[in-house]
Formats: C-alpha cells, structure tokens, sequence
C-alpha cells in the first residue's frame, strides 16, 4: 500500500508523455502532407515543362491536368492556378482540344491581375486562336441557385450568369432548382458566333401548396362561390331581344346619317362644278337657252350629265336621312314604350342617338353618360 502513490504517478507520467508523443506526430504528419502536396504540384509542373520542350504535348496535357486538378486554394495561390489553368489550355489548343482550351484560358484571363505580361500576352494568343472553332453561350439563369446543365453534365459552379464555349452544333442546356420545374433550351451552336440564353425556373407557389394541403376533419369544406351567385343583378334592358333590336336601329340609324352625309357632299361638290362652270360658259357668250337649240354644242352633253349626277347625290342624300331619321324615331320610341308598358326607368349609363340634319349638313347627336 506504501508504493500506491508511487505507481499511480509514474503511470500518469507516462499517459502524458503518450499524448504528446501522438499529437506531435500527428502535427509532423499534417505539415508532412501540405507540403508533399504542394511538391506534387510542382513535380507535375516540372514534367509538363520537360515534355512541352520536347514537343511531346500528349505528356504535357497529362502532367498539366494533374497539376491544375491537385492544386487548390488551400496549398497554392491564385496566381499559381491561373498559369495551371492557362498553361494546361496551351496544351489543349495544341491536341486540337479546341473547347476546353478556350474554357481553361478564359478562366485563366479572368485573373488576368494576377498574370505578368508575358503569361498575359501567351494566353490571350492562345484564346484568339481556339475562338474561331468553337461558340460561346452566355447564360443567364434565375434563380441564380439554380444548377446548370450542358447536353447533361453539370457546369460545376453556381453563378448568375455563366460564360460557356461549346463545339459547334445542336446542345440542350438546363437549368434546376429545388422544388422547381427544371428549364430547358436547345441552341443550335455555331462557330466563332455567341447566343444568349436565359433561362427561368419556376417556383412553388404557396397557393397551390395549400390548395394541395388535407383539409383538418375539424374545418368543413365551403363550397366554391360562383360569382353570378354572389352578385345577383337585375337584367340588363339591352340583354333581350328588345335590346339588341335597339342597338341594331342605332347602328342602322348611324350608317344611314354617314351615308346622306358622304351623298350631299357629293351633291354640293357637283353643284360647285356645275356653277364654276357656268361662269366660264357665260363670259364665252352662252345663254340659259343655248343648249335647247337644235344646234347645241357638243358640251352641253356634258353638262346635262353633271346636273343629273348632282340631282342624283342629292336625292340619295335626302332619302338616307329621312331613313336615318325613322329608325332613330323608332328605336327612340322602343324606350318610351318599355317605360309606359313596364315602369321601366332609363337606365343613367345609356347613349340615346338623335339624327339631325339641314339643308348644308348631317349628323347623329349622341347624348348620355358612359
């Protein structure tokens, strides 16, 4: 019992020095990966270098890809990933890749702060050259959470609008979105062209939803109101036979006014000629008994023809409104009528057509409030 403390603190000491020992370890460990990944790349990089000076773009591709795919933020710098991303589209514009040699380099531009010059100068000859055999699709998505999908795959990325190259040729682009109906588009590419595409998802709404939602036991379901029940109007005078045989008089009522009108115009435009005339006929040396002598000019034909087209327009004038007039008067009389026989009152958002006319004009009035 005397040797129990003893015991109980040498084996604590050795817990403690377990630990440490383990978490040392497992420290050395994490900085041992870090930087094993980070020469990964970097060995990646050296291959792609020896075998893109040796003409041998097949080994160059391989080694670049795996460099871009092994670096991420956590070990390697925007600029690091930039030069991957632009170097491995060289690659790719030398095997005749020519869509993913745009896609990688216009990525690689958009960093293009990050880039010296010289890199600058390389890629941007690099994307002048892939351009002309591929097409671009700027697609605008809503909403901007939705996935995108070409001919199937997933773009990758999630943004508002996304900048994609394509072969040339027909492609499906779709859009999804949680608890939305997926958005197509078919585009038929062409090269060295650029489509706009937008596509909009649509939503859920909450209406439906609770349109679809069980209704409780304790709620009673109301039958639905129908709208002719729920305002009840008395019957509209012009929603009989009586009120479409009025708006038939109105009608008639104006087209003959219009008509008489057009006709006397006519007429008095005739007349005018007519008397022009005369006063030409006149300083020439013609009498008002020049055309009934038996040698009468040969113009007198035309003359006798302009009086009887102006006589005609007038009487055609005349006759439309006096027609004009009966059917105004009877279809007026229609509304007294209903009034004296059913007690009927005018109705305040009525049109009443009143035919007038003079010696010079003709016309309708049209009187009431709408």
């Amino acid at each position: 019992m005397r040797c129990a403390p003893q015991l109980l603190s040498i084996l604590l000491a050795l817990g403690a020095s377990t630990c440490l020992t383990s978490a040392a370890r497992a420290q050395g460990s994490s900085v041992t990966t870090r930087s094993g990944g980070h020469s990964t790349v970097k060995d990646h990089v050296r291959r792609g270098q020896r075998a893109r000076a040796a003409g041998q773009w097949t080994e160059a591709y391989a080694a670049y890809k795996a460099a871009f795919e092994a670096a991420d933020a956590a070990s390697s710098t925007e600029r690091e990933r930039a030069e991957l991303a632009g170097e491995l589209g060289l690659c790719e514009l030398a095997l005749g890749k020519y869509r993913d040699a745009a896609e990688h380099l216009a990525w690689s531009l958009e960093q293009r702060e990050a880039l010296p010059a010289a890199l600058q100068k390389r890629f941007e000859e690099g994307q002048r050259k892939a351009t002309p055999h591929v097409a671009k699709l700027r697609v605008s998505v809503d909403p901007p959470d939705a996935e995108v999908f070409v001919d199937g795959k997933a773009v990758g990325r999630i943004a508002r609008v996304y900048t994609l190259f394509v072969e040339p040729g027909l492609h499906t682009v779709r859009a999804r979105a949680p608890g939305g109906e997926d958005a197509f588009h078919s585009v038929r590419a062409v090269a060295k062209a650029e489509h706009e595409i937008s596509l909009h998802v649509s939503r859920a709404s909450v209406s439906s939803a609770k349109e679809g939602a069980p209704v409780s036991p304790s709620e009673t379901p109301r039958a639905p109101r129908s709208p002719a029940a729920a305002q009840a109007r008395p019957p509209s005078p012009w929603a009989s036979w009586p009120g479409t045989a009025r708006i038939g008089g109105i009608a008639v009522t104006t087209a003959t006014a219009a008509a008489g009108a057009v006709f006397l115009l006519r007429a008095h435009v005739a007349h005018g000629d007519l008397r022009e005339g005369n006063l030409a006929r006149r300083a020439q040396g013609w009498t008002s008994h020049t055309c009934r002598e038996a040698s009468a000019p040969a113009a007198c034909a035309d003359v006798h023809d302009q009086v009887n087209e102006r006589d005609l327009f007038a009487t055609l004038g005349k006759v439309s409104l006096v027609t004009s007039a009966v059917f105004g008067v009877a279809t007026a009389a229609s509304f007294f009528t209903e009034m004296a026989v059913f007690g009927a009152g005018p109705r305040s958002t009525g049109i009443r057509a009143v035919p007038m006319a003079t010696s010079e004009q003709a016309g309708v009035l049209l009187e009431g409030a709408w």
